[in-house]
Protein backbone atom coordinates (compact mmCIF):
# COMPACT_ATOMS: atom_id res chain seq x y z
CA UNK A 1 0.00 0.00 0.00
CA UNK A 2 1.09 3.56 -0.74
CA UNK A 3 -0.36 6.53 1.06
CA UNK A 4 0.20 10.26 1.21
CA UNK A 5 0.43 11.59 4.73
CA UNK A 6 -0.68 15.23 4.78
CA UNK A 7 0.58 17.58 7.48
CA UNK A 8 -0.40 21.14 8.33
CA UNK A 9 2.71 23.33 8.34
CA UNK A 10 2.62 25.38 11.52
CA UNK A 11 5.58 27.67 10.77
CA UNK A 12 5.78 28.81 7.15
CA UNK A 13 9.27 29.65 5.97
CA UNK A 14 10.93 27.02 8.13
CA UNK A 15 13.48 24.81 6.41
CA UNK A 16 15.03 21.38 6.21
CA UNK A 17 18.33 20.37 4.59
CA UNK A 18 18.06 19.84 0.85
CA UNK A 19 18.47 16.13 1.51
CA UNK A 20 16.54 15.35 4.67
CA UNK A 21 15.89 11.62 4.36
CA UNK A 22 18.01 10.91 7.43
CA UNK A 23 15.81 13.23 9.51
CA UNK A 24 12.66 11.51 8.26
CA UNK A 25 14.21 8.09 8.91
CA UNK A 26 14.87 9.09 12.52
CA UNK A 27 11.30 10.33 12.87
CA UNK A 28 9.76 7.18 11.37
CA UNK A 29 11.90 4.88 13.50
CA UNK A 30 11.10 6.87 16.62
CA UNK A 31 7.37 6.57 15.98
CA UNK A 32 7.68 2.81 15.41
CA UNK A 33 9.64 2.32 18.64
CA UNK A 34 7.29 4.55 20.61
CA UNK A 35 4.41 2.23 19.74
CA UNK A 36 6.08 -0.52 21.78
CA UNK A 37 5.22 -3.45 19.49
CA UNK A 38 8.36 -5.60 19.38
CA UNK A 39 7.40 -7.42 16.17
CA UNK A 40 7.04 -4.10 14.32
CA UNK A 41 10.36 -2.71 15.53
CA UNK A 42 12.54 -4.74 13.16
CA UNK A 43 10.24 -4.61 10.13
CA UNK A 44 12.06 -2.88 7.26
CA UNK A 45 9.89 -3.38 4.18
CA UNK A 46 8.69 0.20 3.97
CA UNK A 47 9.74 3.26 2.02
CA UNK A 48 9.10 6.99 1.98
CA UNK A 49 9.74 10.12 -0.03
CA UNK A 50 11.14 13.48 0.95
CA UNK A 51 8.70 16.14 2.07
CA UNK A 52 6.65 17.74 -0.71
CA UNK A 53 5.22 21.27 -0.79
CA UNK A 54 5.86 24.77 -2.11
CA UNK A 55 9.53 25.44 -1.49
CA UNK A 56 12.28 27.95 -2.07
CA UNK A 57 15.97 27.12 -1.98
CA UNK A 58 18.52 28.98 0.13
CA UNK A 59 21.98 28.18 1.43
CA UNK A 60 20.27 26.60 4.47
CA UNK A 61 18.20 24.17 2.42
CA UNK A 62 14.53 23.95 1.44
CA UNK A 63 12.16 26.54 2.92
CA UNK A 64 8.49 25.50 2.90
CA UNK A 65 5.79 28.13 2.27
CA UNK A 66 2.69 26.00 1.58
CA UNK A 67 -0.09 25.50 4.10
CA UNK A 68 0.37 21.75 3.89
CA UNK A 69 3.27 19.36 3.43
CA UNK A 70 3.00 15.81 2.07
CA UNK A 71 5.00 12.66 2.74
CA UNK A 72 4.52 9.61 0.51
CA UNK A 73 4.78 6.45 2.63
CA UNK A 74 4.67 2.95 1.20
CA UNK A 75 4.70 -0.47 2.80
CA UNK A 76 4.47 -4.13 1.83
CA UNK A 77 2.36 -4.97 4.91
CA UNK A 78 -0.98 -3.30 5.69
CA UNK A 79 -0.81 -4.12 9.40
CA UNK A 80 2.51 -2.33 9.70
CA UNK A 81 1.21 0.67 7.76
CA UNK A 82 -1.84 1.01 10.01
CA UNK A 83 0.36 0.59 13.09
CA UNK A 84 2.64 3.40 11.93
CA UNK A 85 -0.29 5.70 11.13
CA UNK A 86 -2.00 4.95 14.43
CA UNK A 87 1.13 5.90 16.35
CA UNK A 88 1.76 8.99 14.21
CA UNK A 89 -1.74 10.34 14.79
CA UNK A 90 -1.35 9.98 18.54
CA UNK A 91 1.26 12.76 18.37
CA UNK A 92 -0.06 16.34 18.24
CA UNK A 93 2.87 17.58 16.15
CA UNK A 94 6.28 16.42 14.92
CA UNK A 95 9.44 18.30 14.02
CA UNK A 96 11.58 17.67 10.95
CA UNK A 97 14.49 20.07 10.80
CA UNK A 98 12.93 23.43 11.63
CA UNK A 99 9.48 22.41 10.38
CA UNK A 100 6.68 21.90 12.88
CA UNK A 101 4.12 19.57 11.29
CA UNK A 102 0.64 18.64 12.50
CA UNK A 103 -0.68 15.29 11.13
CA UNK A 104 -3.97 16.03 9.35
CA UNK A 105 -5.04 13.23 7.00
CA UNK A 106 -3.98 10.32 4.84
CA UNK A 107 -4.84 9.60 1.20
CA UNK A 108 -4.54 6.14 -0.34
CA UNK A 109 -2.92 5.95 -3.77
CA UNK A 110 -4.70 3.88 -6.40
CA UNK A 111 -3.02 0.63 -7.35
CA UNK A 112 -1.57 0.92 -10.86
CA UNK A 113 -1.73 -1.83 -13.45
CA UNK A 114 1.69 -3.44 -13.43
CA UNK A 115 3.22 -4.62 -16.69
CA UNK A 116 6.52 -6.13 -17.75
CA UNK A 117 7.60 -2.70 -18.93
CA UNK A 118 7.11 0.32 -16.64
CA UNK A 119 8.50 3.85 -16.75
CA UNK A 120 9.43 5.39 -13.41
CA UNK A 121 10.84 8.55 -11.94
CA UNK A 122 12.87 8.65 -8.72
CA UNK A 123 11.25 10.70 -5.96
CA UNK A 124 14.13 9.89 -3.64
CA UNK A 125 17.69 8.86 -4.58
CA UNK A 126 18.35 5.20 -5.37
CA UNK A 127 21.40 3.72 -3.61
CA UNK A 128 23.12 0.80 -5.31
CA UNK A 129 25.81 -0.26 -2.85
CA UNK A 130 25.28 -0.79 0.87
CA UNK A 131 28.27 0.68 2.73
CA UNK A 132 30.62 -0.98 5.15
CA UNK A 133 32.72 0.71 7.81
CA UNK A 134 35.86 2.51 6.62
CA UNK A 135 35.21 1.57 3.00
CA UNK A 136 34.49 4.03 0.18
CA UNK A 137 32.97 1.45 -2.21
CA UNK A 138 29.45 2.77 -1.59
CA UNK A 139 30.47 6.12 -3.09
CA UNK A 140 31.74 4.60 -6.33
CA UNK A 141 30.00 5.91 -9.44
CA UNK A 142 28.40 3.30 -11.70
CA UNK A 143 27.03 4.53 -15.00
CA UNK A 144 23.28 3.82 -15.38
CA UNK A 145 23.97 2.91 -19.00
CA UNK A 146 26.03 -0.14 -18.03
CA UNK A 147 24.89 -3.69 -17.30
CA UNK A 148 26.58 -3.46 -13.90
CA UNK A 149 24.01 -0.88 -12.78
CA UNK A 150 21.10 -3.21 -13.58
CA UNK A 151 22.91 -6.25 -12.20
CA UNK A 152 23.55 -4.65 -8.79
CA UNK A 153 19.91 -3.54 -8.49
CA UNK A 154 18.64 -6.95 -9.61
CA UNK A 155 20.69 -8.74 -6.96
CA UNK A 156 19.54 -6.44 -4.14
CA UNK A 157 15.92 -6.68 -5.29
CA UNK A 158 15.88 -10.48 -5.37
CA UNK A 159 17.57 -10.69 -1.96
CA UNK A 160 14.95 -8.38 -0.46
CA UNK A 161 12.09 -10.30 -2.12
CA UNK A 162 13.53 -13.52 -0.69
CA UNK A 163 13.85 -11.96 2.78
CA UNK A 164 10.20 -10.85 2.70
CA UNK A 165 9.25 -14.52 2.66
CA UNK A 166 6.11 -14.32 0.52
CA UNK A 167 7.61 -15.64 -2.71
CA UNK A 168 8.42 -19.29 -3.43
CA UNK A 169 11.81 -20.42 -4.71
CA UNK A 170 10.17 -21.19 -8.04
CA UNK A 171 8.78 -17.66 -8.27
CA UNK A 172 12.12 -16.09 -7.38
CA UNK A 173 13.85 -18.22 -10.01
CA UNK A 174 11.36 -17.03 -12.63
CA UNK A 175 12.19 -13.36 -12.00
CA UNK A 176 15.41 -13.52 -14.01
CA UNK A 177 14.38 -10.78 -16.43
CA UNK A 178 15.55 -7.42 -15.07
CA UNK A 179 16.89 -4.58 -17.16
CA UNK A 180 16.93 -0.89 -16.30
CA UNK A 181 17.18 1.52 -19.24
CA UNK A 182 17.78 5.18 -18.30
CA UNK A 183 16.14 8.07 -20.14
CA UNK A 184 19.02 9.04 -22.44
CA UNK A 185 17.56 12.46 -23.27
CA UNK A 186 17.33 13.32 -19.58
CA UNK A 187 20.92 12.23 -18.90
CA UNK A 188 22.17 14.20 -21.91
CA UNK A 189 20.39 17.38 -20.81
CA UNK A 190 21.70 17.02 -17.28
CA UNK A 191 25.24 16.63 -18.53
CA UNK A 192 24.95 19.54 -20.97
CA UNK A 193 23.70 21.81 -18.19
CA UNK A 194 26.55 20.58 -15.94
CA UNK A 195 24.10 19.39 -13.31
CA UNK A 196 24.22 16.07 -11.46
CA UNK A 197 21.97 13.03 -11.32
CA UNK A 198 24.26 11.19 -8.87
CA UNK A 199 25.29 12.70 -5.54
CA UNK A 200 26.78 11.65 -2.21
CA UNK A 201 24.29 11.46 0.66
CA UNK A 202 24.61 10.81 4.40
CA UNK A 203 22.90 7.82 5.95
CA UNK A 204 22.94 6.63 9.56
CA UNK A 205 22.83 2.95 10.45
CA UNK A 206 23.13 1.78 14.08
CA UNK A 207 24.48 5.21 15.09
CA UNK A 208 27.23 5.10 12.47
CA UNK A 209 27.30 7.74 9.74
CA UNK A 210 28.00 6.50 6.22
CA UNK A 211 28.16 8.21 2.87
CA UNK A 212 26.48 6.62 -0.13
CA UNK A 213 25.98 7.55 -3.75
CA UNK A 214 22.37 8.05 -4.78
CA UNK A 215 20.98 8.31 -8.32
CA UNK A 216 17.94 10.30 -9.44
CA UNK A 217 16.73 10.00 -13.04
CA UNK A 218 13.78 8.60 -15.06
CA UNK A 219 14.07 5.10 -16.49
CA UNK A 220 12.21 2.16 -17.99
CA UNK A 221 12.33 -1.09 -16.05
CA UNK A 222 11.85 -4.40 -17.84
CA UNK A 223 10.92 -7.01 -15.23
CA UNK A 224 8.15 -9.38 -14.17
CA UNK A 225 4.93 -7.81 -12.91
CA UNK A 226 5.59 -9.09 -9.40
CA UNK A 227 8.99 -7.40 -9.38
CA UNK A 228 7.48 -4.16 -10.66
CA UNK A 229 4.95 -4.18 -7.84
CA UNK A 230 7.62 -4.96 -5.26
CA UNK A 231 9.91 -2.05 -6.20
CA UNK A 232 6.98 0.34 -6.59
CA UNK A 233 5.68 -0.44 -3.12
CA UNK A 234 8.90 -1.28 -1.31
CA UNK A 235 11.48 0.85 -3.07
CA UNK A 236 14.53 -0.15 -5.07
CA UNK A 237 18.15 -0.55 -4.04
CA UNK A 238 19.67 -0.32 -0.57
CA UNK A 239 18.41 1.54 2.52
CA UNK A 240 14.83 1.72 1.26
CA UNK A 241 13.60 1.79 4.87
CA UNK A 242 15.68 4.93 5.36
CA UNK A 243 13.92 6.78 2.57
CA UNK A 244 16.04 5.88 -0.44
CA UNK A 245 14.90 4.37 -3.71
CA UNK A 246 11.27 5.51 -3.77
CA UNK A 247 9.80 5.42 -7.28
CA UNK A 248 6.72 6.90 -8.90
CA UNK A 249 5.04 6.36 -12.23
CA UNK A 250 6.16 8.64 -15.03
CA UNK A 251 3.73 10.70 -17.10
CA UNK A 252 0.76 10.44 -14.73
CA UNK A 253 -1.27 13.04 -12.87
CA UNK A 254 -0.69 12.46 -9.14
CA UNK A 255 -3.75 14.50 -8.17
CA UNK A 256 -6.10 11.95 -9.75
CA UNK A 257 -4.72 8.86 -8.04
CA UNK A 258 -5.88 9.03 -4.44
CA UNK A 259 -8.87 8.34 -2.22
CA UNK A 260 -9.38 9.33 1.42
CA UNK A 261 -7.91 6.79 3.88
CA UNK A 262 -8.15 8.44 7.28
CA UNK A 263 -8.26 11.78 9.08
CA UNK A 264 -6.90 13.00 12.35
CA UNK A 265 -9.19 12.56 15.32
CA UNK A 266 -9.46 14.79 18.35
CA UNK A 267 -7.38 13.43 21.22
CA UNK A 268 -9.44 11.74 23.94
CA UNK A 269 -9.35 13.15 27.47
Amino acid sequence: MRVRVIFILKNKGAFVPFHHQFLLAQLVKGIIIKGGDAKMRDFSFYNFSGLKGQTKISRNGLHFFSNKVTLVFSCLDKDFLDYFLDELFKIPSVEVGNLVLIPESVELEDVPTFKDEMKYICISPTVLIKPSFNDSESKRFISPETDEFSDVLFESTILRMEALGTYTNEQLASFSKFQLVPDENYLRKIRESQKKFARIYPVYDQDVKYEVRGYTFPFILYAAKEVQEFVFRGGMGSFTHKGFGMLDLANTDPAKRTTAYRKAVEPQE
